[in-house]
């Protein structure tokens, strides 16, 4: 077996918006329960579900970068893009202190991958090292094959996470603005946070659009700019 841990793109590219102190509206005493978990690798594996935009990966994200600065060795496993070669993915993983397991739900029903995220789990604990899971659906609910599966989810510390309501996504793009040194317009927020969707993928894209389109124009972001890059 290759000892070595695989090069994970997402993970070490640590995207410096997502941290554990740019989440909003985490639920009470998660944030401290994953920072705790980032640091020491010990605990009792986590497991983080919600709809699509509820900041899954965000935290995932986190949790690498926490550990990765105190020289840890994390490792991040994208599953939509692992979809029936999981097994081969888990080679190498052995040196892992964190393992981070983002889109579960994208392997449930195939069986060897499933067997493989099983195997993954055993071995990870029997080393006493950590996990963290995410998932649209919570565990029970998901269209599992392997019952041992389930019971190991059904083992791990459960998160429901929700959307960010509306003073969150204003607080959120504010956050973002002030990191870029963009001058957001208030009114030009009003306007965009009730044309965008709540999702936060898609008003973080949004974001990255007014950026760059405010950089190349050097202009404010006002309601006659948001309009001129959005349209309507």
């Amino acid at each position: 077996m290759n000892h070595s841990v695989p090069q994970l793109p997402l993970a070490l590219r640590y995207p410096p918006e997502q941290r554990f102190d740019t989440y909003l509206q985490a639920p009470v005493g998660l944030q401290e329960h994953l920072r705790a978990l980032a640091e020491t690798q010990q605990g009792d594996a986590i497991f983080l579900h919600g709809e699509t935009g509820a900041g899954k990966t965000h935290l995932l994200v986190a949790a690498c970068a926490t550990a990765g600065a105190l020289g840890h060795m994390p490792a991040y496993l994208g599953l939509k893009h692992l979809r029936g070669r999981l097994a081969t993915a888990c080679e190498g993983l052995d040196n892992a202190a964190l393992v981070v397991v983002d889109d579960v739900d994208a392997i449930a029903g195939v069986r060897e991958d499933e067997v493989a995220l099983f195997h993954l789990h055993n071995r990870m604990r029997d080393a006493g090292y950590a996990l963290l899971y995410a998932a649209t659906l919570p565990p029970n609910e998901m269209p599992l094959v392997l019952p041992d599966l389930r019971s190991r989810f059904a083992q791990c510390s459960c998160w429901a996470l929700s959307q960010l309501d509306d003073a969150g996504r204003t607080e959120l793009l504010r956050q973002r603005a002030a990191a870029r040194g963009l001058d957001f317009d208030d009114a030009a927020l009003e306007w965009l946070l009730r044309r965008a969707s709540r999702d936060l993928g898609s008003l973080t894209a949004i974001f990255e659009r007014l950026d760059h389109a405010s950089l190349a124009a050097q202009r404010r972001l006002t309601v006659p700019f948001l309009r001129q890059v959005l349209g309507g």
